[in-house]
């Protein structure tokens, strides 16, 4: 029994946000597609070694944890709805992610955010 595309996108998004709270950046690498390209409402990201370092070793807050409230698997990607939580497990922001699928990779991912102090 094969799984579906809708399951493996799911997976996909849920194993990118496993790997960011971890601090495991070999495995988002492994997520990423060489030319994973990220657009959030502060900045762009071209290329997955650049996003990777930004993640592993620029990002202001590393102690974070996303808290997955819904994920939208249908269509040629994957939508996720969530939040960003603190040390302290108080919200950051609320976000929602759109993730590109490629060949069983995150290719792309556009963030809104909103929200935060």
């Amino acid at each position: 029994m094969t799984s579906s595309p809708a399951a493996d996108s799911e997976a996909l998004a849920r194993a990118y946000y496993d790997a960011l709270d971890a601090g495991d950046y070999a495995r988002l690498r492994g997520l990423l597609r060489p030319e994973f390209v990220q657009r959030r409402p502060d900045r762009t990201f071209e290329g997955r070694d650049r996003f990777v370092a930004f993640m592993r070793d620029e990002r202001p807050m590393t102690d974070t944890t996303h808290a997955v409230d819904a994920v939208y698997p249908k269509g040629p990607g994957v939508a996720v709805r969530g939040r960003l939580l603190d040390e302290d497990g108080d919200e950051v922001f609320a976000f929602v992610d759109v993730f590109d699928v490629a060949d069983d990779r995150l290719a792309a991912l556009e963030t809104y955010a909103a929200g935060g102090e």
